[in-house]
């Protein structure tokens, strides 16, 4: 990392949401949206990260700066793969929209990973390396590898790419800190507050971990959705983590 992190800004905010869960006089992207917009209205001033990917895709590159304009950063978890002609011309459409964070995707390669990283000199460009969803079961069968192995591996790919940083379990974070020092910053998905209970959890369970554990670990940020977005009050969610991760920091 190139700058200390406040315990807000080591905060993302999983904003998933599906069509036709809530916003009953709304129906498909439109009420995604406007569900996302009263998500970070309800997170004003709190100074974290709101994480996009579903419904960045189907509304468009403006609700960033919908969301931005409401005093939040954006991540645009886009994860993108292609060539590097195609990522080079995602990162000149993206360059308007000024995300704070984007993700790619290892497995595209270097090449590919620097053409996107070349036109987009303001955003921290993020290599995906295993979805927290795989087992080792997945890793063998797609990588021939295990899965920790396959992370280490990707991540390699990214620190030769020279883009900013990872997305990878907090599992895998003090290995990964061992390896790469702060040459990449960590991004760890699949955190799981002890208060916090998922139903038909979909994460590996052994590559969860609790906001404290991960930052002791050495992720840079966490990435927190359903425990947060669920609660009765996304706010005293947000406000509850962002003081566990400043006591883990301590």
């Amino acid at each position: 990392m190139q700058r200390t992190l406040t315990p807000a800004e080591r905060l993302i905010v999983a904003a998933d949401f599906k069509p036709g869960t809530a916003w009953e006089k709304y129906h498909g992207k439109l009420g995604v949206k406007l569900q996302v917009l009263k998500l970070a209205d309800s997170l004003k001033g709190t100074g974290v990260y709101l994480k996009v990917n579903s419904a960045l895709r189907a509304c468009g590159y403006d609700l960033i700066g919908e969301i931005q304009s409401r005093g939040l950063r954006v991540f645009a978890d886009l994860k993108l793969f292609d060539i590097g002609e195609t990522l080079a011309t995602d990162g000149m459409l993206l360059r308007e929209a000024k995300p704070d964070l984007l993700t790619t995707v290892c497995v595209a390669g270097v090449n590919a990973m620097q053409a996107l990283k070349a036109e987009l000199p303001d955003t921290e460009v993020l290599g995906v390396t295993v979805l927290t969803s795989l087992k080792d079961a997945d890793t063998q069968a797609m990588f021939t590898c295990s899965t920790v192995e396959a992370v280490m591996r990707f991540a390699q790919v990214a620190a030769d790419a020279k883009i900013d940083g990872l997305i990878s379990s907090a599992k895998e974070a003090e290995m990964l800190r061992a390896e790469f020092g702060i040459l990449l910053s960590l991004n760890t998905p699949a955190i799981r507050p002890t208060w916090a209970i998922v139903p038909g959890d979909d994460q590996n369970p052994d590559r969860i971990m609790t906001p404290a554990k991960a930052i002791r670990a050495g992720a840079d940020r966490i990435v927190v959705g359903r425990p947060i977005v669920n609660a009765e009050s996304p706010y005293d969610a947000v406000m509850r983590t962002i003081e566990e991760i400043a006591r883990a920091a301590m």
